[in-house]
């Protein structure tokens, strides 16, 4: 086997997981939005406010820290902020309803229905399915390039097998790692 030929195999590896670990930060983060009964901060990182005329995300315009398990806190550095901070928070999709206790906004868990976790729970198995047709497309392109390199006699047959061996590999960590997320998020939803 040249050195030519194992960088272009390498290289269609390395594309492949590069774009499976791209897909798996993204459903991560995706996850991350979706609300359990737990408060965490990231929850407001999508919240955006009105800052002098400029869509701000709220963390940019102040602490946002846990005050206990159900209640997130939310400092504003300018305190003329307040209002349109609560506002936003109130405003957005979120379903939360915050409230302003001297210069802190505290913003509740409301508790999830059972009903409601049932909802999120689909939700997410439905965006982690997404993430695997993903990867599983990923795959079928990298086999694909691997092919086009075995025709154009640029790699072995035995180098193309080998190819898609570690491509395949690749695709089964990755759609492990789906499960891992989806299962710790689902644990999570249903954790009451």
């Amino acid at each position: 086997m040249t050195h030519g030929k194992i960088i272009m195999i390498a290289d269609v590896k390395k594309t492949a997981e590069q774009k499976m670990q791209k897909s798996l930060e993204t459903l991560k983060v995706d996850l991350s939005k979706v609300r359990s009964g737990r408060a965490h901060t990231g929850l407001l990182d999508h919240v955006m406010v009105d800052y002098y005329g400029t869509p701000t995300p709220v963390n940019q315009v102040a602490n946002v820290n846990l005050i206990d398990a159900r209640t997130i806190g939310v400092i504003p550095w300018d305190k003329k902020m307040a209002g349109i901070i609560e506002k936003a928070i109130r405003d957005s999709d979120l379903g939360l309803n915050p409230m302003s206790v001297g210069e802190t906004i505290r913003v509740p868990m409301p508790p999830l229905t059972e009903e409601r976790r049932r909802e999120l729970t689909k939700v997410v198995k439905h965006e982690a399915e997404n993430v695997r047709v993903a990867m599983r497309n990923i795959r079928r392109d990298a086999n694909s390039q691997l092919k086009e390199l075995l025709k154009s006699k640029e790699i072995s047959e035995d180098e193309e097998r080998r190819g898609q061996d570690e491509i395949q590999k690749l695709t089964d960590h990755y759609i492990a790692e789906v499960e891992k997320t989806l299962e710790k998020k689902e644990a999570e939803l249903m954790a009451v």
